[in-house]
């Protein structure tokens, strides 16, 4: 009775769990499509620049030159704490901001502008989503020598730089899962592309990209929390500018957290895929 009772359970594991871990693990087996498509996505966003890739490297030197000039000369700051130089600050923080940033704004619209690609029988749909964040996470690493090189200039490199990778990789995954989400509703809610500029704008402001968690009351830091961006903008921080990681207790909740994310993101976005086709 036990042994039919278990074979059941096993049953109803097979046709409910499997397929969904089935096609998760089938996306590593379009990799080299995926790294095409980045690829084509790159040189597509430079298509008929003169100076081409540079770009990527100018853009943020010219972002951290005129946060420079602002906060310098325009708007002194007042040497908040842990925030000097403020310029150099607000750089660590905006640079993994804008790689998530447009990463949401692009999948909100990328199942739409490929839907020829989805009305193929045989192409993951969900590969689509995933190469607007990896290309956007290409872009963050172009942007990631010049800060460096700030970094070293103002004697800011501490330990803490073996934390970065760990960082990069909650980012990703907690992106993967937001992309993944909003690309499947938008393709039945259109207005979700334009709810979503307004979302990313509070959302920005809700996380200490512009200003110290540490300035923040604690009244405040209690809602902060809430914010899953609010711990990886202050891992940043913390591993590249202030050299204390004294944030690691919620690093590690964010672990369970961003897999979660993860997981959620992508059971939407398989249970919707049947219908793209027919919706876009």
């Amino acid at each position: 009775m036990k042994r039919a009772q278990g074979d059941g359970r096993l049953g109803v594991f097979q046709v409910t769990r499997i397929p969904l871990l089935k096609n998760l693990l089938a996306v590593f087996r379009y990799r080299v499509l995926v790294q095409s498509l980045v690829v084509r996505e790159l040189k597509a966003r430079y298509r008929g620049s003169v100076l081409g890739f540079l770009w990527s490297f100018i853009n943020p030197l010219l972002q951290l030159v005129i946060y420079w000039f602002v906060f310098s000369y325009i708007m002194p700051t007042r040497g908040l704490l842990g925030t000097s130089p403020y310029a150099l600050f607000l750089f660590t923080g905006i640079l993994p901001w804008t790689w998530f940033s447009a990463s949401v704004m692009e999948s909100s619209a990328v199942l739409i502008t490929g839907g020829n690609l989805i009305k193929k029988i045989l192409f993951p749909a969900e590969v689509l989503p995933i190469v607007v964040v990896l290309s956007n996470l290409v872009h963050f690493f172009l942007g990631l020598p010049i800060l460096f090189a700030f970094l070293i200039y103002y004697g800011k490199v501490h330990w803490t730089l073996v934390f970065f990778p760990a960082v990069v990789l909650l980012q990703l995954v907690f992106t993967l899962g937001v992309c993944l989400f909003i690309s499947a509703l938008a393709v039945h809610f259109r207005d979700v592309q334009n709810i979503i500029a307004n979302v990313m704008m509070l959302w920005f402001f809700g996380s200490p990209v512009i200003y110290s968690y540490l300035t923040i009351s604690p009244s405040i830091q209690r809602y902060l929390n809430y914010n899953p961006m609010t711990h990886i903008i202050v891992g940043y921080h913390q591993s590249l500018f202030t050299g204390t990681m004294g944030h690691w207790p919620w690093l590690l909740v964010m672990i369970p957290a961003t897999l979660i994310t993860f997981l959620v993101g992508y059971y939407f976005f398989d249970k919707l895929r049947e219908t793209f086709a027919e919706e876009v």
